[in-house]
């Protein structure tokens, strides 16, 4: 295609263009700006971050779970002999002192056994004094050589055998009388009364897990929760922690307590390995119950001059870094740029982190987030990034 051509197509299209109306001119020419307005305004490359300044703060790390209130101390008493219960003396709440009568068992029947067990024991003392009259008397018939070596032995035989059988039927008595007592259930503690399992004419068996009719608190005042604490979580937790906890009945009021113990023994919670964890708490006014829950948190680590930086800026990386770091470190926005500082941290809670590099002070912009758009954020920076500070 000649010069001449190409000119001659320029003019001929020129020449359409301008006899075309001006609405039609618009509608042509507006794509053409609108592309070329996007291409200046592409051109810089500008990232937009944004920041926070490093403060100092109080942190505190702690570990959450809920757990069962219960009475420090409480005495299950139960019963070794089976019948129906007879006479009932305390109800639930009732205050108990050690020894108070707290239920009866029906004892018509043991006593017939006391009066039975009595009688074996008559029969065999009668028998004893007959049978040692009897062998004293063959001891001097055989010094007189007027009965055998025979039937002295089995003269002495009788006698020892009706002295076992004495021993053996005062045994039996014991038992039944002892028996007999155990129909008085009493109280081994001082306390009161949270559990009664038994009514008024209920028989109750006693086998070989003797049954609890009543379970005695020794003092509301002085209360612990058991709390089971993740695999996970434990290693943080130690004796001596301090502890506040909430229950539904009171949520306006937060209450303490201190780590008592922690039990090595674990426990399989809903698929989770956990282990308890004992907490001390003190109920002047008795608003605790046994048996609510509460809302356990455990002080792990707390600081109150901590140099804290958001959680954001340790989770931050800038999108055109591609290096794989082996050390923890966060980005501080510099005069010069975005620069990496390697760093240590020590407590962490859900939103701040503390650090206890020397690198890093208080007034840092740390970068928690970068962006194109500059109205949301409140630093920016066009260049490229700097070298990590050690």
């Amino acid at each position: 295609m000649t010069k001449q051509t190409k000119e001659g197509k320029i003019k001929s299209l020129f020449n359409w263009f301008k006899k075309l109306s001006l609405l039609k001119k618009s509608l042509i020419l507006l794509p053409l700006i609108i592309v070329i307005i996007f291409l200046i305004t592409r051109g810089g490359d500008k990232i937009f971050y944004e920041t926070e300044p490093v403060r100092i703060g109080s942190i505190r790390e702690v570990v959450e779970a809920s757990g069962t209130i219960n009475p420090v101390s409480q005495t299950e008493v139960g019963t070794q002999v089976s019948g129906t219960i007879y006479k009932l003396y305390v109800d639930f709440n009732s205050p108990v002192k050690r020894g108070q009568l707290l239920a009866e068992i029906d004892p018509a029947t043991l006593r017939q056994q006391v009066l039975q067990q009595e009688a074996s024991l008559m029969k065999a003392q009668s028998e004893l004094t007959n049978s040692q009259r009897t062998y004293e008397r063959y001891q001097q018939l055989y010094a007189q050589n007027f009965v055998s070596k025979s039937e002295l032995d089995q003269a002495e035989t009788t006698y020892l055998t009706n002295q076992a059988n004495t021993i053996q039927a005062k045994a039996s008595l014991a038992k039944a009388k002892t028996d007999l007592d155990y129909t008085r259930i009493t109280s081994p503690v001082d306390g009161i009364v949270i559990s009664r399992a038994v009514d008024l004419g209920q028989t109750v068996a006693a086998s070989f897990n003797t049954p609890t009719l009543f379970l005695v608190a020794q003092d509301l005042t002085k209360m612990q929760i058991e709390v089971p604490v993740s695999e996970a979580d434990i290693i943080k937790v130690q004796e001596g922690q301090n502890v506040t906890f909430t229950i539904d009945g009171y949520p306006s009021v937060t209450f303490k307590g201190v780590v008592n113990q922690v039990r090595l023994s674990p426990e399989t919670v809903q698929g989770m390995v956990a282990y308890t964890v004992i907490i001390m708490v003190d109920n002047p006014e008795l608003k605790l119950k046994p048996g609510m829950t509460a809302n356990v948190t455990i002080i792990t680590q707390e600081k109150d001059d901590a140099k804290l930086v958001p959680n954001a800026a340790l989770r931050f990386t800038p999108k055109s870094s591609t290096e794989k770091y082996r050390s923890q470190g966060i980005w501080v926005l510099t005069k010069q740029g975005p620069e990496r500082i390697d760093i240590k941290t020590g407590i962490m809670d859900d939103k701040n982190t503390e650090i206890i590099s020397d690198q890093i002070n208080v007034g840092d912009e740390v970068i928690i987030a970068e962006t194109t758009n500059a109205k949301q954020k409140k630093s920016l920076f066009a260049g490229p990034q700097r070298q990590r500070r050690r």
